[in-house]
């Protein structure tokens, strides 16, 4: 079964006369961009296109039998369509429910795009502006610095530029001390840099954007991506919240090693308590539609325009230069935009994110010049699947091969050891 699905997404890459996996919801035309937005498009070389998808392919068969992962889910949109889809493992190991394409899991750091992009739709209303002061809108907005607090923006926020050390406050977050106080004690914090000077990457500030959101429109933040993103771009699974997730007709627990194999456990609620830095829930077929909105083919949800806005190199990211061995080897440059990383991958740009959360791994990136993006989402620990997209990254830029994820080298069975109680903030790195 597997060869014919590869023909077939092979044969639609190549444009034989079948259809496409799947296409694009029906949109408008797509306007062109702007002057100054994203570099013109190329097209990749067909037969190299067709040769990474059976790559990535093989890639995955050598992961599941590894059970290096609990479950996985996975697209490659090229032109927006899809054209590669594909699933292992399980949404809940113990039940042996399978993982589909319609099977919810939690985003984690994901999210923060979502947060950006409904602003940035709030700012083309008119309703605030990226530089709109926080102290101007939250009367609870202070930093040890007033000065700095004064200087403080929208986009210094979702632009992960506050000035405060990265991650504050995440540990009293997960000791389940309530956002509303943490906030509001960003002042007893000592700024690791001057408010815009320095990226250091938060989730419980990145959270006060719901804040202003509701302050400026007088409606609550997850209502307003629903009505403005999630509904538009058909993302039918999509939600907000723990209640969100476990209400899914199907949805990937997460799970954790043992000495038996992946064990699935309870969703914290830890992360969901910042909405808008880690909050949503969607399907890989929520992913893919996201996608192709993310890179143009929705400009009736997204404009062209506030794309670029979004897709903007900000403040550089020094430690995503040596964050992992992938990144070590293939980044020349790295910044924060707003609620994505920009990196030089191989001379190319690339627009990425991950997230982490206990149980739960995501990672998207897409090559605005070549239209083409990947999409993972899996529910377990473990490094394995988090080299894989490079690899796709490497194949699709005709680069050496090097197997990032270690799936080729000589071994049966993966899953790692169990280790005590670790946190799981969402990374500086992710």
């Amino acid at each position: 079964m597997q060869f014919q699905k590869i023909f077939l997404l092979v044969a639609g890459v190549l444009g034989l006369a079948i259809q496409p996996l799947r296409a694009a919801p029906s949109s408008p035309p797509r306007k062109p961009p702007p002057a100054n937005a994203h570099s013109a498009v190329d097209a990749l070389p067909a037969a190299r296109i067709k040769q990474t998808l059976a790559d990535y392919q093989r890639w995955l068969t050598l992961l599941e039998e590894r059970h290096a992962v609990a479950g996985l889910a996975t697209a490659v949109v090229l032109d927006d369509k899809v054209v590669y889809e594909h699933t292992i493992g399980y949404a809940d190991v113990a039940t042996k429910q399978p993982v589909t394409p319609e099977t919810v899991f939690r985003l984690a750091s994901l999210s923060k795009a979502f947060a950006t992009a409904l602003v940035g739709l709030l700012v083309d209303d008119g309703k605030l502006h990226w530089d709109t002061k926080l102290v101007n809108v939250l009367p609870y907005f202070k930093l040890k610095n007033m000065q700095d607090a004064d200087k403080a923006t929208v986009s210094d926020i979702l632009g992960q530029r506050l000035g405060l050390p990265r991650n504050t406050y995440d540990n009293m977050l997960e000791d389940d001390i309530p956002y509303e106080e943490l906030v509001r004690k960003l002042d007893e914090v000592s700024l690791a840099c001057g408010v815009g000077a320095c990226y250091g990457y938060q989730n419980v500030a990145f959270g006060m954007i719901s804040d202003v959101v509701f302050a400026r429109t007088g409606e609550f933040f997850y209502r307003l991506v629903d009505k403005r993103i999630f509904y538009p771009l058909g993302m039918d699974t999509a939600s907000y919240g723990r209640t969100g997730l476990e209400t899914s007709k199907s949805w990937a627990r997460p799970h954790h090693p043992s000495a038996h194999g992946w064990v699935p456990f309870q969703p914290k609620e830890t992360y969901y308590r910042v909405a808008p830095a880690a909050g949503v829930n969607a399907s890989l077929r929520d992913m893919e539609k996201w996608l192709i909105a993310q890179m143009g083919g929705r400009p009736d949800v997204l404009p062209p325009a506030l794309l670029h806005v979004l897709h903007m190199p900000g403040v550089v990211t020094p430690t995503e230069l040596y964050a992992t061995p992938w990144r070590r080897a293939r980044l020349t440059a790295a910044h924060y935009a707003l609620g994505w990383r920009v990196y030089e991958y191989g001379g190319q740009t690339l627009i990425f994110h991950a997230g982490a959360v206990a149980g739960y791994r995501t990672m998207i990136g897409f090559f605005p010049k070549y239209q083409v993006g990947v999409v993972t989402l899996w529910n377990s620990t473990g490094p394995m699947p988090g080299g894989l997209m490079p690899m796709v990254f490497d194949d699709l830029l005709g680069l050496p091969h090097v197997d990032w994820a270690g799936v080729e080298s000589k071994a049966t069975r993966t899953v790692p050891k169990k280790r005590s109680r670790t946190r799981h903030p969402l990374h500086h790195h992710h």
